[in-house]
């Protein structure tokens, strides 16, 4: 199945009002539930999970009965605010136990795993750039506890290819299913696959007891492993001019918000740092998909380059960015962006804790 992500934000706002909350929650699991598809817009910072929740609210929805949906919107500000303040690219809490590589199985990057809802579930990566969160849970369990691969390479290699990658919810995703970020490793056998990926499976090497699985060694079919080498097609520079006389708003691969500042007069520049797309490397298609989502800024101009030669090139002092832990090296006018709670701030060991205290608030 072929999914189509508009760019275009009339329609990106319509599908805010399109969305069952109460449906959501009830079929969220399955693959062909009632899920937003929002997602990639929210990863490029186009609308935000305040937003979205603002919207579902004044519809007259209260917070218990959207509970599911409200806590999925949360999720996404935890892991940001997880971000904030650990170094996501190393284990947040232990190291992953049982790894025996620092790759990832090849059948699992052909998908040829044998594992029906897992292979299409990859297939649909590659062609969408979209994977189900259930089926994302289900392959970074099969990648990590049962081809008993380290979770860094492989999260790369999934954040490449998602149009919503978003590295704190990928990273901090993969240590939780991996066991680095939670008490225990989670595994998915064939029944429960086949149960919400519409498949009928038997006789697998997934299709075991869960105490069976959690020590069972690598099948063979994972066995070869492969180190792949990811690489960002940058484009070209099209920047020609800046107003000195009018402030500057930069934007990047994380805030394409076309409401930002939209009715000040200003240079509107999409920074794009060769530096930051080598150490979080995309495919072409969330290039472009990036690049797409910019024109719904008027006047955007794009530079290729890092932040300090565009400040210097052109001598820009008065300068806005949003915040974002990714921002390395900025300077100017730091603006927060828009957090469902912009209280609840700091690190939170378990989302559980972090959800308290925000459930109290939106309740208050």
């Amino acid at each position: 199945m072929e999914l189509h992500f508009t760019t275009d934000y009339t329609e990106i706002a319509a599908k805010i009002n399109q969305i069952d909350p109460v449906k959501y929650g009830q079929t969220r699991n399955y693959i062909n539930g009632a899920v937003t598809y929002l997602s990639p817009y929210i990863a490029r910072g186009v609308i935000s999970t305040k937003q979205v929740l603002e919207i579902i609210v004044a519809k007259g929805y209260k917070i218990p009965q959207i509970e599911s949906f409200v806590k999925e919107l949360c999720w996404r500000d935890y892991f940001q605010r997880v971000a904030q303040t650990k170094n996501i690219n190393q284990e947040i809490k232990q190291p992953q136990a049982a790894v025996s590589n620092y790759a990832i199985s090849t059948n699992i990057i052909n998908a040829t795993t044998g594992i029906e809802g897992i292979d299409t579930a990859i297939q649909q990566l590659y062609l969408n750039g979209y994977m189900h969160n259930h089926c994302r849970m289900y392959t970074v369990a099969l990648v990590c506890n049962i081809a008993k691969s380290h979770w860094l390479l492989p999260a790369q290699w999934m954040y490449y290819h998602l149009l919503d990658g978003d590295w704190a919810s990928n990273a901090c995703s993969w240590q939780w299913v991996a066991g680095a970020n939670s008490s225990k490793k989670y595994y998915a056998n064939q029944e429960n696959i086949n149960r919400y990926t519409n498949t009928n499976q038997h006789n697998t090497y997934l299709d075991k007891p869960y105490e069976v699985l959690e020590g069972m060694e690598t099948p063979d079919l994972l066995s070869e492993i492969q180190k792949p080498v990811f690489k960002t097609t940058l484009p070209q520079s099209n920047l020609t001019q800046i107003d000195s006389d009018l402030p500057t708003f930069i934007y990047n691969y994380y805030n394409l918000d076309p409401l930002w500042h939209k009715e000040e007069p200003g240079n509107r520049i999409l920074l794009i740092e060769p530096h930051f797309f080598q150490q979080y490397p995309v495919s072409e298609k969330c290039m472009q998909f990036m690049l797409s989502l910019s024109n719904n800024i008027p006047d955007t101009q794009v530079y290729v380059g890092s932040f300090k030669s565009l400040v210097e090139t052109y001598s820009i002092k008065d300068r806005y960015y949003k915040e974002h832990p990714l921002n390395i090296g900025y300077s100017g006018k730091m603006e927060n962006r828009d957090w469902i709670s912009n209280e609840v701030t700091g690190y939170f060991p378990f989302f559980f804790s972090y959800w308290k205290k925000i459930e109290k608030q939106l309740k208050d």
